[in-house]
């Protein structure tokens, strides 16, 4: 709704010819794009969610000029752009037609850049197509020899067997059931789903039937909906922390750990982006002078502290491994990390007591 109404206003202003307050056209302000932080919805497709620093990001005017156009793990931490009207749209990734297991994540928003002020875009990322999770019952593969269950909306359709786990995502549409024996195919049912919505089916064939081979009548199939898994009303949000941090799998982003002070033996994902920390500084150059600290950053080309996690690095095989002074090449790498965080550590947030690390 919040991104609905302002877009409205955006496109109100911009077709009445009327200035916006507080601009100054002939100003430069400061664009900055992340990812929500915590207390946001998580999935419970069961699909594990993407590296959010492989989405396709995508910043222009409202005149259309494209002030950038890349993966959001490549984008500079602040982009300096004349005060004005700007749209920011992020994707997972293209989808063109039905397929398992290919969710798709974005969001798009309208933005005001003030002359000599910053602006904070925090991207909520939620699921844009749909999807459907048949459990199909072991009679039916021996009711129904010779039949083909299939999903189909108007982009296209997909043949589910009897063993496919995998939740099969279409475009927002009318999705059918549809069970397919020789040159005959018959709708078993349809349902209209929106972005986010995953609908769980069970298909069986019913119990006070007789059924034999392919004489099986399509009155004897049942097909039930398990609305304890039709996810209508949740959010698919990247960014979001909950029940994350566990494992390295389950790694808590950098934006995440500085909305997470006060967290301990959780796990950290980011970008050895620098270090040579002081209270006023961090080095993002090598070569590096100090072995005891590491700069984590939401994305390999981070060059702002503010935007980092800080971490100690304790003596022996973990701070051998990791230090940039002999380990340059690592610069850039992504790495999770296991440790508590402190609300700060050489004047930010930072990571400290790393028990564990995996390179990426």
């Amino acid at each position: 709704m919040r991104k609905m109404i302002f877009c409205a206003f955006c496109a109100m202003c911009l077709a009445a010819g009327c200035s916006l307050p507080n601009l100054d056209s002939n100003g430069v302000g400061e664009l900055r794009i992340s990812f929500a932080g915590k207390g946001d919805v998580v999935s419970r497709s069961g699909e594990s969610l993407p590296d959010t620093s492989g989405f396709k990001l995508k910043v222009s005017g409202t005149d259309g000029k494209v002030i950038y156009d890349g993966l959001y793990g490549a984008c500079p931490e602040a982009l300096e752009v004349a005060a004005g009207n700007y749209v920011v749209s992020v994707v997972s990734g293209e989808f063109t037609k039905p397929a398992f297991a290919s969710p798709q994540y974005g969001d798009e928003q309208c933005v005001v850049v003030p002359a000599g002020k910053v602006a904070d875009v925090k991207l909520q990322c939620r699921q844009m197509n749909s999807g459907v999770k048949l459990n199909i019952d072991k009679g039916f593969l021996t009711a129904c020899p010779d039949g083909v269950l299939y999903l189909k909306s108007s982009q296209g359709k997909l043949m589910y067997s009897y063993s496919e786990k995998r939740i099969a995502y279409f475009q927002p549409d009318c999705i059918s059931l549809i069970l397919s024996r020789g040159s005959k195919d018959e709708v078993l049912v349809s349902r209209n789903l929106l972005a986010q919505e995953i609908w769980s089916l069970g298909v069986s064939v019913a119990d006070n039937k007789s059924t034999s081979g392919s004489n099986t009548a399509v009155g004897d199939i049942s097909v039930s909906i398990d609305t304890s898994r039709c996810w209508i009303s949740d959010g698919y949000v990247i960014g979001g922390s909950n029940g994350k941090g566990s494992g390295s799998s389950e790694a808590l982003t950098v934006s995440q750990a500085l909305d997470s002070i006060g967290e301990e033996d959780v796990w950290v994902n980011g970008y050895i982006v620098g270090g040579d920390l002081t209270s006023s500084s961090a080095s993002f150059e090598a070569p590096f002078k100090s072995r005891t600290n590491l700069v984590l950053g939401p994305r390999s080309s981070t060059s702002d502290k503010k935007a980092c996690l800080s971490v100690q690095l304790p003596s022996g095989s973990l701070r051998d491994a990791l230090n940039l002074v002999d380990n340059p090449s690592l610069l850039g790498r992504k790495v999770s990390l296991r440790g508590d965080i402190v609300d700060a550590y050489y004047g930010i947030p930072g990571l400290k007591n790393v028990t564990e690390f995996e390179l990426q």
